[in-house]
C-alpha cells in the first residue's frame, strides 16, 4: 500500500473539479485517486443533457488510471466547492468496489478543508464484487 497523501489527493481533485462540464446541476466534481502504483489520477464529471450519459467523476478517474494500465488503489478524494462534504453515489460505489478493498478509505472534501472519511465497506457493506463472484456457489454446478 502507498503512503497516502491526503493532500496531494485534495489538491489533485480540487483541481480536476476546475474541469468540470456541469451546466445542468451547477455541481462540478473532482475525484483524486491513488493507485497502489504511488501515482494519483485524477476525474471530473461530465454531464450531459440526456441524464444518463452524465459521467461522474469517480468513474472518470478511474477510467483513466485503467486506461494507464492501473487494476488496484489505495485511496479515493472527492472533492467539491460547497460546504457538504459529499460521497460517491451508488453506481460509483460499485464502480470502486471493482477496483478498491472493502478497508480502502474514500475521503470527501470541500473548499474550507474539511474533510471527511469512510471505508469503502462502510459505503457499500456486502458490496458484490469480482472476490464475491469467485466465492459464490455456482447455479447448477
Amino acid at each position: 500500500m502507498s503512503e497516502i497523501n491526503w493532500a496531494a489527493l485534495q489538491q489533485a481533485a480540487k483541481n480536476a473539479a476546475a474541469q468540470a462540464y456541469a451546466p445542468y446541476s451547477k455541481f462540478p466534481v473532482g475525484v483524486a485517486v491513488l493507485a497502489s502504483s504511488g501515482k494519483i489520477y485524477s476525474g471530473c464529471n461530465v454531464e450531459n443533457a440526456s441524464y444518463g450519459g452524465t459521467i461522474c467523476a469517480e468513474r472518470n478517474a478511474i477510467a483513466a488510471a485503467v486506461v494507464a494500465g492501473e487494476r488496484a488503489f489505495d485511496a479515493l478524494m472527492v472533492y467539491t466547492p460547497q460546504e457538504m462534504l459529499t460521497p460517491p453515489c451508488g453506481i460509483c460505489r460499485q464502480v470502486i468496489a471493482e477496483f478498491f478493498t472493502p478497508d480502502s478509505p474514500v475521503a470527501s472534501c470541500n473548499h474550507l478543508g474539511q474533510q471527511q472519511s469512510w471505508t469503502l465497506a462502510e459505503l457499500l457493506p456486502s458490496a458484490f464484487t469480482p472476490t464475491y463472484l469467485a466465492n459464490s456457489t455456482k447455479v447448477g454446478a
